[in-house]
Order: C-alpha cells, then structure tokens, then sequence
C-alpha cells in the first residue's frame, strides 16, 4: 500500500514529503482514483431515496484521498517540479479530468442530486447547507449534465485537452525563464546596481563556476537589474528577454497553445448554452457579467486614464533633463520611476530595505495576526517539508488549540515558478464531528541570504508578502463545516480582499513600528521614512491603475468574445491595448504567451478582480481606520463574517455583515489619488 493513498500517520496527519518517491505518485493516482470512484457508485446505488445526507453530504466528503494527494502533487510540481514530474503531470491531468466528468456528467448520480435539489425549500437547511446543496446542483447543471450523450463525449475531449494545454503553457513558462541568462564580466555593466544585487549575481555565477555576475529571469534578479542599472542598452536586452517568454517560434512557444485554450473554452461554453467564456465564469461571480465587467474597466480608466497620461509625461520630461532620450521605452519605465521617486520623496528600496529583513517582516505579520486575531506562530522542526528552505509553524488560538499549520518558502530555485501565491496542502472541515485544520503555505520568489546579508525586502516585496499572508489567513482561519466552501474557496472577485486588506497595514506607522527595525542596528524605521512610504503610496498610481486595466481587458479580449477570428496573437493583443497604452510598443514581446494568471492559473474572465477587490478592500480598511487599526470588535467582525465564513453564503451577505453597508468605491479613489 502506496503511503500517498493512507492517511497520514504523521503528527498532525502532516504530508510526509520525505518518505514519498517520485514513483509513488502514479500508482497513487490509480488507487485513490478508484476507492473515490466507489464511493460514487455507493451514492448513486444507495436503495434509499435520496436525501441531504446519503447524497449531497456523501457526495462532498467523497474522493478525500484523491484531494489530498493532488493537493500535494500539484503543489509541488509549482513549487519543486522536475523532467519526471512534468511527465506525470501530463499523464495524470487528463486521467484526473476524465473522473471528474465522469463524476458530472453521469445521469443517475445528477438524478439524485436533482431530488434533492428540487425539495430545497422543505428541507430546513443551514445557511451552508442551503449553499452547498445549490453549488451541488449547479456543478452538475452548469458543466454538462443536461447535455446530450454526444455533447457529453464532447466536452470529455475539450475537458482533456485544455487540462493539458496549461500545463505544457506553463511548463514553456518555465522553460524560458530558466533558459536566459545575462553574463556581465565587464565591472562597469554594473553601475547603478545595488551592492545586493551585485553579490546575488557574483553568487549565481560562481555557483555555475563561471566568472563575474549573472542575472536571470527570476524577479529578484529582473527586477533590480531593469530599475537600477544604468546602461540603457542591456536594460533593454533583459526587458525583451523577460517579455518574450513563449513568444519565440522555437520549441516553447505559446501562440498556437493560447489561441487553442481560448478556442477551447468558447467551444466549451457554447456547449453549455453560453455565449462566451466569460458568460460562462462569470455567472458565478460577484460583476455576474462581462457587460458589467466591463463596464467597471471603463468606469475605472476614465478615471485613471487622465491622470496616468500626466504621470507619463511628468516621468518622460524627467528623464529627457536627465539623459539624451528621444522618448520612454518599457525598459525604461522602472528605471526612471525609481529616480522620480527618490527626487520628489527622496526615498528609494536601498534605503529602506536595511528595514525590512525578511525574519522580521515574517514575525510583523505573525504580530499583526497576533494583535489582531489571537492566533500565535510558533516555528516547528519536527515535521516533514518537500525542501530545506521551506519553514514550518503551528498556529494556535489564545486557548492553546491547534489553528492551523503553516508553511512558507521564500527563495527562487531552479523546479520553482516565478511570482507568488497561496495554497493548501490539507482543508479544513469537519468530518465525524471533528474539526480537521488546513495545512496552509506561501511561496514567493524573493532574494536569498548572501554570505554577508540577510533576505533585505524591497517595500514592493514586503506587500506581497502581507497579501500572501492574508490569503493564508482566509485559509488558515476557515471554519466551516464542508471542505469545498471553506477558506478560500469564495467567489474570484471576493478571493483578493482578505488578500488585498492586510496589505493596508504595510504603510501604518503602528504596524510598521512592530518589525521593521534596521538588521544592523535595531533602530525602528525613522518617522519621516514611514511619512514618506505613505506620501509615495500613490506615486504613478494612475499609470499603476490603467497597467492592471490592461490586463483586464486582455482577459476579456481572449474570453467576452468569440476568438474564432483570432490568427496572429501579437495583432490581437495591440487592438485589446490601444485605449491603455503609454509606452511605444515592442515588436520581439507579447503578454499572452506568459499570461499564466489565465492560461495556467484560475483567473480566465477573473483578472478584473485585482481591482474589483481592490474596491472592497480600500471600503474594508477605512472601517478599520475610522474605529483603530488594532480595534478589536472590527477584527473580531472581520474574522467572524469573512475570513472564517470560506463560500458559505454571497460575499455581499458576508460583506454587508462585516461592514454594515455594501462597499463604495470613493475609498479606493481617495487611496490612489484619483479623486
């Protein structure tokens, strides 16, 4: 017997990464597909008429072992893939894919949860059972369950192939980062660049054995390159390398991939009786439509858009009285920035990354999680983790109780994607009357410890560590009682406020002062440091504001639409771009091609929700500011109508229960100077 397919006999039914081989997965795979395919048919056979119980609730804690085995696989092959867990990957999606339509589009099991279905309004549910019982029927009805049997062998086949598509989208992703390297021997290649980033680059070229510095596609690397270094022209030689990825003809390209998923998921929809991609996802979000979504994206730019065309003109006359330029390219963008910055606000990331060891950031968010939500981190050596860099922690309530466990990973490697995100190893629920707690993890990418420094955060990097963290709070706070509607499992456009909220306390001097304390000397960040983080806190917003537009309307472009017309990728996207664009275009680079948020990620017909809840989260805070950043009943509000609630009930119930009121973007506007 297989230990991927037992639970655990680890301390807190941890996964046990050390004891699993790579040739543990697909035997795995095979035995937990087919005990979770006889508790289907136990469902579907079960004599007695169908109720909430032998159906529905039976129905949600099927497959358990099959959840958590994927959980670990999938996470891991982000985090720590390989050649071999590719090649898995690849096999095991579709086989994964095909179960779970087998599961929706089978008859007899959709006629029992249609019964029940049918008898909701006598069975005097909870207000999760009620939810449950609706996304039940809905999962069914909505993705293929009415169809006929050839429309069901059909949508197997989309169904197959799109899950293949995105991981070998991603895969090429990865490929291309990983391919690049930019190898300076020449010292003064390096002027303008950051003692940090010098000696990250010393220490990747002498882990190579090769002489001088390398920087790479990584964003630790990228990024400190295109913002700090003076020589335009290898600035631009990195920028199109970065924005070329998947765009190059050679044996990792993405067009004909992006052009086949979208293809895919309108063929998909239409199927289902919808008129895109995005009438399908969005039907269960909170925008409800791509009319109203993009009406939201309009609103937005008409505000945004006058002030980015100032910022860009005040950012292109700057650089034109500093250097002999014609006009601003995309490499050009951050490079300048970081120079406007540091004149208007005389603040730039070298001066307060001193600030912001990592260890410390980490322990301020655990203080402000602490202040806020009586949860205690307390780092723990004894149990398993799929790398040495990876630390593990309990949490636990002021009572002593187990909360959760929580794992972070920091540092690029080779088998890791770029960017950040959030995800569990195990959900919480409960089963058996007993409160099963997640195992919760971040991954980011930033810059490692140096033989004579620590991981300094860049504030960009600090953020994004709090708006990890507060994903893992939506997780790791959970307490529901049906795994598939807890913690993070809410609506897309609801999923970014827990995220986006814990973000706010990054520019407060009350949290600040909790941990972010110079590494060398102890001393708390200066005052007019912090005075001038929340001054530059709108600095560009506008250009900040109609970037992430863009891309919102890319991912309507490919999904609110029928894309059947669509031949050339790079002509496709400069039409989605012509209302946003400030920056002359580049010929060699797309955005599709390393989309991941859409082509690999959840976010097809969702990216709008970045802004959407940046709306709720800008209202959510200024609750927060009005009583007290550490007032307790407005945390106690927050966790007991929000973070512990997962998608047990509408997100504006929810909301409105928190907050007492629906949301007004005016404090969102306010925040980013758009008033």
């Amino acid at each position: 017997m297989s230990i991927l397919t037992e639970r655990f006999s680890t301390k807190y039914n941890t996964a046990p990464f050390s004891q699993i081989k790579i040739e543990d997965y697909v035997p795995a795979f095979t035995a937990t597909i087919a005990a979770a395919r006889a508790e289907i048919d136990a469902i579907i056979h079960n004599p007695e008429a169908p109720t909430f119980a032998n159906t529905i609730e039976a129905l949600e804690y099927s497959g358990d072992a099959l959840e958590r085995l994927s959980s670990i696989f999938f996470n891991l092959n982000s985090a720590e893939t390989s050649d071999e867990m590719q090649k898995i990957a690849q096999d095991v999606s579709p086989v994964l894919t095909a179960f779970g339509n087998d599961i929706i589009l089978n008859a007899d099991l959709f006629q029992r949860v249609k019964t029940v279905y049918e008898q909701i309004d006598q069975l005097n549910l909870t207000t999760e059972q009620h939810t449950l019982l609706t996304k039940k029927y809905k999962s069914f009805s909505r993705n293929g369950a009415l169809l006929s049997e050839d429309k069901k062998a059909r949508l197997r086949e989309i169904d197959a192939e799109l899950a293949k598509l995105s991981l070998t989208f991603g895969e090429n992703v990865l490929a291309e980062t990983n391919a690049y390297q930019l190898h300076l021997t020449d010292e003064k290649d390096l002027d303008g660049l950051p003692e940090g980033a010098i000696e990250a680059a010393h220490a990747i070229a002498k882990s190579q054995d090769k002489e001088g510095w390398i920087f790479t596609l990584d964003h630790p690397s990228y990024l400190p390159f295109v913002t700090y270094a003076h020589n335009r022209e290898l600035r631009k030689a990195i920028s199109i390398a970065f924005g070329r990825k998947g765009f190059q003809n050679n044996a990792f390209d993405n067009q004909e991939i992006v052009i086949r998923i979208a293809n895919l998921r309108h063929e998909r929809a239409n199927l289902l009786g919808y008129a895109t991609h995005a009438h399908f996802v969005l039907e269960e979000r909170m925008a409800q439509s791509p009319e109203k979504v993009t009406a939201f994206l309009d609103d937005l730019q008409s505000k945004a858009k006058p002030a980015a065309e100032r910022e860009f003109a005040q950012l292109t006359n700057f650089a034109k009285k500093l250097d002999p330029i014609d006009h601003l390219e995309k490499w050009d963008g951050a490079y300048y920035s970081e120079k406007l910055k540091q004149e208007l606000f005389n603040l730039d990331d070298e001066t307060l990354k001193p600030y912001f060891k990592l260890e410390n950031v980490l322990n301020g968010a655990f203080t402000v999680a602490q202040k806020l939500f009586g949860i205690t981190f307390t780092e723990i050596f004894d149990i398993d983790k799929y790398h040495e860099e990876v630390q593990t922690f309990e949490v636990n309530d002021n009572n002593g109780n187990l909360v959760a466990i929580f794992y972070a990973d920091f540092f690029p490697r080779k088998g890791k994607r770029n960017g950040a995100w959030m995800t569990s190893f195990k959900h919480q629920s409960v089963q058996n009357g007993v409160n099963e707690r997640p195992h919760v993890s971040i991954v980011c990418n930033f810059t490692k410890p140096t033989p004579t420094k620590p991981s300094l955060l860049t504030f960009n990097e600090v953020t994004t560590l709090f708006h990890e963290f507060g994903h893992a709070l939506h997780g790791m706070l959970a307490n529901t009682t049906y795994p598939s509607l807890s913690g993070t499992s809410v609506y897309w456009d609801f999923v970014e406020l827990p995220s986006q909220v814990m973000e706010n306390w990054c520019y407060e001097p009350e949290a600040l002062a909790l941990f972010a304390k110079h590494y060398q000397t102890g001393e708390i960040i200066p005052m007019e440091y912090v005075e001038k983080i929340k001054e530059s806190a709108s600095f560009l917003e506008g250009m900040a504001t109609l970037r992430q537009i863009s891309f919102g309307l890319l991912d309507m472009g490919w999904h609110g639409q029928d894309p059947s017309g669509i031949r050339d990728v790079k002509a496709f996207e400069n039409e989605q771009f012509a209302s946003t664009k400030l920056y002359p275009d580049v010929a060699e680079n797309a955005m599709s091609t390393a989309f991941s948020h859409i082509f690999q990620g959840g976010y097809s017909s969702g990216y709008y929700s970045y802004k959407w809840a940046e709306v709720l989260d800008a209202d959510a805070f200024a609750y927060f500011q009005e009583q007290g950043i550490f007032n307790p009943e407005v945390a106690q509000r927050f966790k007991d109508n929000i973070l512990s609630q997962g998608g047990t009930d509408h997100p504006m119930t929810l909301y409105k229960k928190f907050r007492g009121q629906e949301p007004k973007p005016e404090a969102l506007l306010k925040r980013a100077g758009l008033l």
